[in-house]
């Protein structure tokens, strides 16, 4: 039997521009021609955001390809989706929302263990420049530690 492909598309900007607070896992409503173009891996998180609209969670900004091999039928490439959490879930990060500079953003598009597209969204706080410049710093000291670690065995 064929090993299926590990899809994981990842937004990279988002934990370079945010503080990431929570992690939440949704489920995300896709057209048929759009599960097919996401196992292909022809999609993209750059500027993907979260906003609610009349108690629900939506997606904006997950560029999705059109299906190589849809028709007249092939989706939107770039259209705001659905994400499915229970309403715990959505009470609680909207609740989070209230405060100033908190924001909810996708973090990455995995297809799981069952076939299913799942989205990782975070509650996020922007970072300010000078933080960025720290996580930088903190990243390189972490890859040259990795780096050494590793001649050393």
């Amino acid at each position: 039997m064929a090993e299926r492909q590990k899809i994981n598309i990842r937004n990279k900007r988002a934990t370079f521009d945010y503080e990431i607070l929570e992690e939440y896992i949704a489920g995300i409503v896709l057209y048929g021609t759009e599960i097919k173009s996401l196992r292909e891996g022809k999609a993209s998180m750059f500027d993907c955001y979260c906003y609610f609209e009349r108690g629900e969670l939506w997606l904006r900004g997950l560029n999705i390809a059109e299906y190589a091999w849809g028709t007249c039928n092939n989706h939107v490439p770039k259209r705001d989706r659905k994400l499915l959490l229970n309403r715990r879930e959505l009470d609680k990060i909207g609740r989070t929302l209230q405060d100033k500079g908190i924001t909810v953003v996708g973090l990455r598009t995995f297809i799981n263990e069952r076939g299913l597209a799942k989205v990782a969204v975070g509650v996020a706080r922007g970072r300010k420049e000078y933080d960025k410049r720290e996580y930088l710093k903190a990243n390189d000291a972490r890859r040259e530690m990795d780096k050494a670690l590793k001649s050393y065995k």
